[in-house]
């Protein structure tokens, strides 16, 4: 990329605000698309960036912003939630240019991350720069990337995971895992789950023990995340052919009042109760069965990851039986370890082609009970035989079955989903519910709790 600026900007004290921000931003862009320095661009930017007072190092993208903010400790203030809001409204100039300068730094160490072999150091590096940039935008770090709930900014939460998942592709891997040192830098994530689970069989030692820990640690940092979802959901309808259990925890004062208002005596000035009414509280109490089915295809890792997590939570609910299946164009029961989600990742193998009918051959025997059973179905159902797992789960939904299909469940939301089957479970009158794991979340405990 080339481009062409006013010699005049270099000197940011005579020219405008408008000017040198734009200095800084074509800046930005010959970076981005162009790693060769513009000395046009460079010697403006430097002058102009001194002028503010602010440290050169946010002009040298293999400084990380971690480095800079420790360096100039009064500079963090200044990126959380920089780019959350619109500060070009509040009318000062100079205010613009100084956001630039920090917001140019941000965008350039997130997204030019250049090519070749990254290290473990490397891929830290970059993972810290896009929490600071997920602060910037009002978020947590990792929230963008697909930890937490973040459905609004589920595009950039893609980019976000691409550009990590690259990173992670072009690290030596198996060469970072062998070395203690280097596995400890690693900071798990998604993508480097993903490359774990697709490489487990061919580590062995030290890598495979550290690999171990690293799944550990990231299974249990997004359990913590969804057991919080859960007890935060909604719980099941009450059940009006109970009656209400007349204790005072139960009683309904509101209710009663109202209720009685006809009985009020103006000459005594009392409020006679004739009848007490209570809340009905009670739940379900026969055990339900929930069945998961995942596609373990290779596109589905996030939905294998967060599905398993969330099965063994359900599992440690008292009444839910729970019972869990993955498939490609083989199906495997992995019920046993249901309440150990780590094991579960340990067991799958990811990858190959989509065949439903394993799935159903597998889950059709495990339902007994039509009316209490739910069966959720995580795929983008693009299925070999589509005629046929059509068929089987139709018949499901038939029997009785809450059939509950699911686009994935990745915490930004995204899903991709067979055209054909959507309008099929479109018109059957089970929509393919959102990829959001949230949404999930409230359907699986609003039937099972």
């Amino acid at each position: 990329m080339s481009a062409t600026v006013d010699p005049a900007a270099s000197e940011p004290a005579a020219g405008g605000a408008e000017s040198r921000r734009q200095v800084l931003y074509w800046r930005l862009l010959a970076r981005l698309f162009d790693p060769e320095e513009q000395a046009t661009l460079e010697s403006a930017s430097v002058a102009i960036v001194g002028d503010l007072g602010l440290p050169a190092a946010l002009l040298d993208p293999a400084v990380s912003v971690d480095t800079v903010v420790q360096r100039f400790p009064q500079l963090e203030a200044e990126f959380d939630g920089l780019m959350a809001e619109d500060s070009t409204a509040t009318g000062d100039r100079e205010g613009e240019v100084r956001r630039a300068a920090l917001v140019s730094k941000l965008l350039l160490n997130v997204f030019a991350t250049g090519s070749g072999n990254v290290t473990a150091e490397q891929l830290q590096r970059w993972q810290s720069d896009a929490g600071w940039f997920e602060r910037s935008m009002g978020c947590r770090p990792g929230q963008l990337r697909g930890r937490a709930a973040g459905s609004d900014s589920a595009g950039l939460g893609g980019v976000l995971a691409g550009i990590e998942g690259d990173l992670v592709s072009r690290m030596r891997l198996r060469e970072v895992l062998a070395d203690n040192r280097l596995a400890k830098q690693l900071t798990p994530s998604m993508s480097l789950i993903e490359q774990l689970l697709r490489d487990k069989d061919n580590l062995d030692g030290v890598a495979l023990a550290n690999a171990k820990a690293l799944i550990r640690r990231f299974v249990d940092e997004v359990a913590e995340v969804l057991r919080t979802q859960v007890a935060q959901a909604g719980t099941g309808t009450i059940d009006r052919s109970v009656p209400p259990k007349r204790v005072f925890r139960n009683l309904d004062l509101d209710r009663t009042i109202w209720k009685n208002l006809p009985n009020w005596s103006p000459e005594d000035e009392r409020l006679y109760v004739d009848r007490l009414y209570y809340r009905q509280t009670a739940k379900r109490i026969e055990p339900a069965r929930l069945i998961v089915v995942v596609d373990q295809s290779g596109s589905m890792v996030d939905a294998m990851v967060n599905c398993t997590i969330l099965a063994s939570i359900f599992a440690g609910l008292p009444k839910v039986d729970v019972h869990l299946v993955a498939y490609d164009t083989r199906a495997l029961d992995l019920t046993p370890w249901v309440h150990d989600p780590f094991e579960v990742l340990l067991h799958t193998h990811l990858g190959g082609g989509t065949d439903g009918t394993v799935a159903l051959d597998l889950a059709r025997p495990k339902i007994t009970d039509p009316r209490n059973t739910v069966v959720v179905w995580i795929s983008d159902f693009y299925e070999w035989r589509e005629q046929a797992v059509w068929d089987g789960m139709q018949a499901i939904h038939r029997a009785g079955v809450k059939f509950i299909p699911v686009g994935s469940v990745s915490s930004g939301g995204h899903q991709s989903v067979n055209p054909w089957f959507r309008q099929r479970f479109k018109d059957q009158g089970t929509p393919v519910l959102s990829g959001h794991i949230k949404k999930l979340v409230t359907e699986l405990k609003n039937f099972l709790v």
